[in-house]
């Protein structure tokens, strides 16, 4: 048994932004399911957007987000992450983070799509992630405890008092260790890996949402899953992220024969919105067009993107001739619902970071502003938890109850729901699709799992549970909202219904009423 002041699960830059920020005196515990650095977060090829340049402001910044997300954002909060983004990369600058700069020695701002101003801060090129993942790792300080290779999969409430009070995880012997503290965080990013197609690290299979369900948080837009437009395709496989800041800088899609595929299509053209471009892009291949990212407009190419020109070398794509790229899952915009402290609806649970839905990214992010809201959701969860007391108080030591409740057999394999995911659940979706699609998972009993102990489970059957658990979260929030919006788009509601459907969410909670599990999904303003 474990204890701490605060327990963080996940290991991404709103984890330890947060862990860095606690002051020393107070004991942090980060739990984290593989290696420290072995997440999304590392692997974020794209920057920190913020309104940092001469002719730039906060006001703009916001608008871009609210278009991009469909606006579909809550707008108190746009404002307050843009207009706090300057002072967060000011104090990275302060402390020494290395951000790419000019001769001159000032910041280079960078242009992604959706935005009207450079406004994307770099740093080692299209390798932000992993700048920022080695600034904070050497940087934490000494009351943060660190337990790598530790998969979390229950949630501990005490239901005396109505509090959750830690999280069971199991080690790679698969021993069961506890973890007590006062503050539980969830901060375990999305769920990438249902689907066949995605950049996200293998990590990311969805646990944090499915911890945070079975335990009674609420879950907000799960529906809206960011495709990211570009990545390396190859022999109908996906092999890693192009990053969008390539069009940026000029690249262009193509199809086979040179033709620029988004002409017309969008006034913004490459730089459209991502769902705008990975609709494109998944249309044409849907009818055997190949698809080309163009980069002999790009200057210095491998200089200026030095991980996509090794990725491409690697797997024996000369880029001079174009880059073959299809569309695969990128970002959960819906999570778990908070404040913009990170507070749940469950007492003493926090989420923050990818798995956390703040409003802030609407129906589809704006590139760049994960990071920024990562750093931003750390910081302000820090300070919260600063100005609350801490005291030793008696359920620390209270033991999680054994839940008697025999598992169900039979489970789906991991390849079968990604690909169940990417049929009906992807880029385009049809109700009788998502029906399917949650026939399918019911008929395996995966709700089922939801009251279930997986004491006695093994962490590669417990990643299968949460994923399940996820997938049929996301279909049938997908099933409900029959309007296309976002990330969100459905063949047989192709358009915005602004009259039914705008500043609606869709809120999922698990209910225990007796012995029966349900799951109540309304719609909220």
């Amino acid at each position: 048994m474990k204890k701490a002041s605060v327990l963080i699960i996940g290991s991404g830059i709103a984890a330890l932004k947060l862990a860095k920020e606690i002051r020393s005196g107070i004991n942090v515990i980060i739990i984290t399911k593989s290696s420290l650095k072995d997440g999304n977060s590392n692997l974020a090829q794209g920057g920190i957007a913020a309104a940092v340049g001469p002719t730039d402001h906060p006001s703009t910044h916001g608008a871009d987000t609210m278009k991009a997300g469909g606006f579909h954002n809550n707008p108190d909060v746009v404002r307050t992450i843009t207009k706090e983004a300057p002072k967060l990369i000011c104090g990275l600058v302060n402390e020494g983070c290395p951000f790419d700069r000019d001769e001159q020695g000032e910041i280079v701002l960078g242009m992604e799509g959706a935005h009207t101003k450079k406004r994307i801060v770099h740093g080692g090129g299209d390798a932000t992630g992993a700048t920022l993942m080695e600034h904070f790792v050497a940087n934490l300080p000494d009351n943060v405890t660190v337990f790598e290779n530790m998969f979390a999969y229950e949630l501990i409430i005490d239901s005396a008092i109505g509090k959750c009070t830690g999280a069971k995880a199991k080690d790679v012997n698969g021993k069961v260790v506890c973890f007590f503290a006062k503050h539980v965080v969830v901060a375990t990013g999305g769920c990438g890996q249902l689907y066949t197609h995605t950049s996200n690290a293998h990590s990311v299979t969805g646990d944090g949402i499915a911890l945070a369900y079975r335990a009674g948080a609420e879950l907000t837009d799960m529906e809206f899953i960011q495709f990211h437009p570009t990545l390396l395709y190859i022999d109908g496989q996906t092999r890693g992220l192009i990053s969008e800041a390539v069009r940026g800088e000029g690249g262009r899609l193509v199809d086979d024969t040179g033709r620029p595929i988004m002409n017309g299509v969008h006034p913004l053209g490459d730089l459209a919105p991502r769902h705008i471009v990975a609709q494109t892009i998944y249309h044409h291949l849907r009818e055997s067009n190949p698809v080309f990212l163009d980069v002999s407009y790009v200057g210095s190419f491998s200089k200026r993107f030095p991980t996509v020109a090794s990725l491409c070398e690697k797997n024996g794509v000369n880029w001079h001739d174009g880059i073959p790229v299809a569309p695969g899952s990128h970002f959960l915009m819906g999570g778990i619902k908070t404040d913009l402290i990170g507070r749940t609806n469950v007492s003493g649970l926090y989420a923050i970071g990818e798995a956390a839905s703040t409003g802030f990214h609407g129906a589809n992010r704006l590139a760049s502003n994960s990071l920024l809201e990562g750093l931003f959701m750390g910081k302000s969860l820090a300070e919260w938890v600063q100005a609350n007391p801490f005291k030793e108080e008696a359920f620390l030591d209270a033991k999680p109850k054994k839940k008697f409740v025999r598992p169900p057999e039979g489970l789906p394999k991991k390849q079968d729901i990604q690909r169940s995911m990417m049929d009906h659940v992807g880029i385009a979706r049809t109700e009788r699709g998502l029906q399917k699609h949650i026939y399918w998972l019911e008929n395996a009993r995966i709700r089922q799992w939801l009251a279930a102990s997986l004491d006695d489970l093994k962490t590669e059957e417990i990643e299968r549970v949460f994923m399940g658990i996820t997938a049929w979260l996301v279909a049938d929030s997908a099933l409900k909202r029959t309007e296309s919006r976002g990330g969100h788009f459905r063949l047989d509601f192709p358009c915005e219904n602004n009259h039914v459907w705008t500043g609606k969410r869709i809120i999922q909670c698990r209910k225990r009423m007796g012995q029966n599990e349900q799951t109540e999904a309304s719609v909220a303003t």
